[in-house]
């Protein structure tokens, strides 16, 4: 072979190799595209999955005061530091959505606006540790004078069932009822609906709970023995709604399995991997998200993240669970008042 076919055959390795190369290099930058693209995509899909309600524009500053906390030294000397003071979520669990999914779970129609679950969250500074409060909704409470999105304002109501406040105004009506019976400031508002919680159990692959009892409920669509259970999505959220068979029938019995619940959730969420694998984070953000109305203060994904890793370090064991002291009413057997001062003394420490 000549110098000048050696050289010619270079120089063709050389064009193939630098062919190679640019078609490698073209692969490469697309598949960045494609996953920066999708990744930008999976972002607005959850941000634009978050519906919202501007509470504090709607009850301006006629409300409970805010708890005024000090930076630590860390949080401080952070960009951007994740909050660590003390803060009051008013969380509740609503079956006012509409659609196929709600209505095959028992949720409400379009018509229906109930709050099933009502439970203010405190979390203490430091966020280690929390006191979930559930109110029964078949409590009389003075329902205050409320804003309506429409326009005007709700009467005061004597005696009303705590759960009508969301039926006649909503989120700001539950808010400012709560905050009224209480004296405590809900800093903020989550709600999820029937086929939401159904969806973040499965998504989290089930939850297990004990129950001290055998459960007959033929309304809630659950029978299960005394016992240890792992629950899919469709059974806890049953756990969640029953109340027939269990304690005297009430709402109060329910309550219990709804606390029960609440650790298994916290105890299933420790168990997975959520940062390591970025497609069950997903699916749990997706099923969450798809299904969420929170106040503006948590309205985007940054915001319920900064709050999630925020609760890093709180656990099932640091979490207390209670009900709002209550006794039968005297005005009628089947509802309950709050029981002072117990039920006082119980705010009060959580201002």
């Amino acid at each position: 072979m000549t110098g000048h076919e050696e050289q010619g055959d270079a120089g063709r390795r050389v064009g193939r190799r630098s062919r190679a190369l640019k078609i490698a290099g073209l692969t490469l930058a697309g598949a960045m595209t494609l996953g920066i693209a999708a990744a930008g995509w999976a972002y607005w899909h959850l941000n634009d999955n978050i519906k919202s309600v501007d509470i504090n524009s709607a009850l301006g500053d006629d409300r409970p005061a805010k708890a005024v906390t000090t930076p630590t030294a860390a949080a401080s000397a952070s960009a951007s530091p994740l909050p660590t003071g003390s803060t009051n979520i008013l969380v509740l669990g609503s079956d006012s959505r509409s659609g196929k999914e709600n209505k095959k779970l028992g949720g409400g129609s379009s018509s229906g606006a109930r709050s099933d679950t009502a439970m203010v969250v405190h979390i203490d500074a430091g966020r280690t540790s929390a006191t979930v409060v559930s109110i029964p909704r078949d409590t009389l409470v003075t329902r205050p004078s409320c804003p309506l999105a429409s326009g005007g304002s709700t009467s005061v109501a004597y005696g009303a069932m705590f759960n009508s406040a969301y039926s006649v105004g909503g989120a700001v009506c539950a808010v400012k009822t709560v905050e009224s019976i209480t004296g405590v400031r809900m800093d903020h508002y989550l709600e999820i609906d029937f086929s939401g919680f159904a969806k973040l159990v499965d998504a989290l692959g089930g939850v297990t709970v004990t129950t001290d009892q055998d459960i007959d409920d033929d309304d809630s669509h659950l029978h299960l023995k005394k016992g240890t259970h792992h629950l899919d999505g469709t059974r806890a959220l049953a756990l969640a709604r029953t109340r027939h068979g269990i304690g005297d029938g009430s709402d109060l019995g329910r309550i219990g399995l709804q606390q029960k619940l609440v650790k298994a959730l916290l105890d299933q969420m420790a168990s997975t991997s959520l940062l390591t694998d970025p497609a069950k984070l997903y699916e749990v953000a997706d099923a969450v998200t798809s299904s969420l109305t929170t106040d503006t203060g948590l309205d985007s994904l940054s915001e319920l993240m900064r709050l999630g890793q925020s609760l890093k370090s709180l656990t099932s064991a640091h979490v207390r669970t209670v009900m709002m002291p209550v006794v039968t009413a005297p005005s009628d057997p089947n509802r309950v008042i709050a029981k002072e001062p117990a039920a006082s003394d119980l705010w009060a420490s959580l201002r």
